[in-house]
C-alpha cells in the first residue's frame, strides 16, 4: 500500500456551493462524535452502529440524535462487529454513493477496533473519495489526522483477483484476463507478496481477506 497523507485539518478548504460535509463514524461513546461534528461543521451523519447495539451504543445514538437531529441528517448504518472484510464492503458501497462534491470525513476513534480496521480498509480501497480520517486521543481530545493509503493494485492485477478462484490453470486465467503467461506469473507473484492472495492446498490459489478487500 502507498500512503497519501493530506494537509492537516488547519488548512481544510470552505465550503463551497452544493458540497457538504459528511462525517462516517464508528459509534460507541459519543464524545469524538460530538467534537467532530461542531469542530468541522458537520452537515450529514452517518452512524456505523451494531446490529444489536447494546445500551452505552444506544445512548450515544440517542445523544446524537437529540443534540443534532434538528439540525443536520444523522443516519444509521448496521455493521458487523467482527467481519471487517463485511465492514469494508459497507464502507466501499457507501462511499460510492456520496457524492464526489461532498467531503468526506472518517472517524475511527470509538468502537471495536475489528470495525475501525473494516472501515480504514474500505477508505483504503476508495482513496480519493475520503477528505481526512483520524483518530482523537481520550486524553487530549486532538484530532491526528491517519494516513490515507491505498492498496495499489493495477488493472490487470484487479482482473486476476477477480478470477483466480473461478479459474484453475494458468493457460485459461491468461486468456481470461487478456495477458501473457510471464505478466501473469508476475501478477501473482507480486499478489502473493503484498498478501492478497496465497497458494490453496494442493493447487491454485485463495483469496486472502486482504485480497477480497482490494478487488472492491
Amino acid at each position: 500500500m502507498e500512503s497519501s497523507i493530506k494537509e492537516p485539518f488547519l488548512e481544510d478548504s470552505n465550503q463551497e456551493g452544493n458540497m457538504a460535509r459528511v462525517l462516517v463514524t464508528t459509534t460507541y461513546s459519543s464524545d469524538s462524535i460530538i467534537l467532530a461534528i461542531t469542530r468541522l461543521s458537520i452537515e450529514r451523519v452517518y452512524l456505523l452502529i451494531d446490529k444489536k447495539p447494546d445500551e452505552t451504543q444506544q445512548a450515544t445514538i440517542d445523544t446524537i440524535n437529540k443534540t443534532f437531529g434538528s439540525v443536520i441528517e444523522i443516519k444509521e448504518k448496521k455493521v458487523e462487529l467482527y467481519d471487517f472484510v463485511s465492514v469494508a464492503k459497507v464502507i466501499t458501497d457507501m462511499l460510492d454513493d456520496i457524492s464526489r462534491k461532498d467531503e468526506v470525513y472518517i472517524n475511527v476513534t470509538p468502537g471495536r477496533k475489528t470495525q475501525a480496521l473494516g472501515v480504514l480498509f474500505g477508505c483504503y480501497a476508495r482513496p480519493n473519495f475520503v477528505k481526512k480520517i483520524f483518530y482523537m486521543p481520550e486524553d487530549t481530545k486532538t484530532m491526528i489526522t491517519l494516513p490515507i493509503l491505498t492498496f495499489d493494485i493495477t488493472p490487470s492485477q484487479k482482473e486476476v483477483l477477480d478470477n483466480i478462484e473461478k479459474i484453475d490453470t494458468a493457460k485459461a486465467l491468461a486468456e481470461e484476463v487478456d495477458t501473457s503467461r510471464a505478466m501473469l506469473y508476475r501478477n501473482i507473484k507480486e499478489l502473493v507478496d503484498h498478501g492478497f492472495i496465497e497458494p490453496k492446498d494442493g493447487e491454485g490459489y485463495r483469496l486472502t481477506d486482504a485480497g477480497k478487500i482490494a478487488r472492491l
